[in-house]
């Protein structure tokens, strides 16, 4: 089995729902790197019925050191079932930096309609 440094690093994300107590499925998520002013799209994926991406975000070749941003579509998922109204929370942009390539970065939310809160994890 290969370690972290011989693979490379990765970055992973997952969201739970903390109103509901359930992983946040089909919840969208957008990864930019920051470059300066400029803010290049990398890849868009959803959370799975786990509340995780299928495959990490960055890993291997792709994964570099610098700026980074998700953005979580949370209006869109806490929504759903609601009236016309727009819901408190939009997009969520988190914003964080890779200062290891060869290391597992882990930046979860949990998120309920009206706050939520962020991590590095493991």
């Amino acid at each position: 089995m290969q370690s972290e440094a011989q693979s490379g690093g990765r970055l992973t994300t997952h969201v739970l729902d903390t109103a509901t107590g359930k992983p946040a499925r089909d919840l969208r998520i957008e990864l930019f790197r920051i470059d300066g002013e400029d803010c290049r799209h990398l890849k868009t994926t959803a959370t799975n019925d786990d509340g995780r991406c299928d495959a990490p975000l960055l890993a291997g070749a792709e994964m570099a050191k610098g700026v980074y941003e998700l953005r979580f579509h949370a209006g869109d998922y806490l929504g759903r079932d609601e009236s016309d109204a727009p819901p408190f929370l939009d997009i969520i942009p988190l914003r964080f930096g890779i200062a290891d390539d060869a290391a597992h970065y882990h930046v979860p939310l949990l998120l309920s309609p009206f706050s939520y809160s962020t991590y590095r994890g493991s």
